[in-house]
C-alpha cells in the first residue's frame, strides 16, 4: 500500500504548483483523500480534504479561493495550488481515511512520502 506524492517545487510568489497524489496496492475509491503539510518547526497542519467521489470538499481557511483540490480518478488526487505564498512553504504530505475527508490527521490510515514546496518573495 502506496501513496506517491509529487509536483512540488521552487516558485516565486503569486506562481502556480499542481501536486499530484498516485495510490498503488490497493484502492482507496471508497477513501477520503486528503492533504496536509508541515513547515520547519511547526506541527502539521490541514490543507484540503475531498471525498470518494469528488463531490464534497474541505479546505482550511488559509487556502481557501487559491487552492482546489480534486480527484482525477480512483487512483489519482490533485491539489493545484494557484497565487502562492511564502508563508504555504511546507513538505506536503497526502492521506488516505477510510471515514472520509476530515480535518484531523488520527482519521487518516495512509500517508504518501511528502513533497516540498519552497514559494520565494
Amino acid at each position: 500500500v502506496q501513496l506517491q506524492a509529487s509536483g512540488g517545487g521552487l516558485v516565486q510568489a503569486g506562481g502556480s504548483l499542481r501536486l499530484s497524489c498516485a495510490a498503488s496496492g490497493r484502492t482507496f475509491s471508497t477513501y477520503g483523500m486528503g492533504w496536509f503539510r508541515q513547515a520547519p518547526g511547526k506541527e502539521r497542519e490541514f490543507v484540503a480534504a475531498v471525498s470518494w467521489g469528488g463531490s464534497r470538499t474541505l479546505y482550511d481557511a488559509s487556502v481557501k479561493g487559491r487552492f482546489t483540490i480534486s480527484r482525477d480518478n480512483r487512483s489519482i488526487m490533485s491539489l493545484q495550488m494557484n497565487n502562492l505564498k511564502p508563508e504555504d512553504t511546507a513538505v506536503y504530505y497526502c492521506a488516505a481515511a477510510p471515514s472520509g475527508p476530515s480535518v484531523n490527521s488520527g482519521n487518516y490510515d495512509y500517508w504518501g512520502q511528502g513533497t516540498q514546496v519552497t514559494v520565494s518573495s
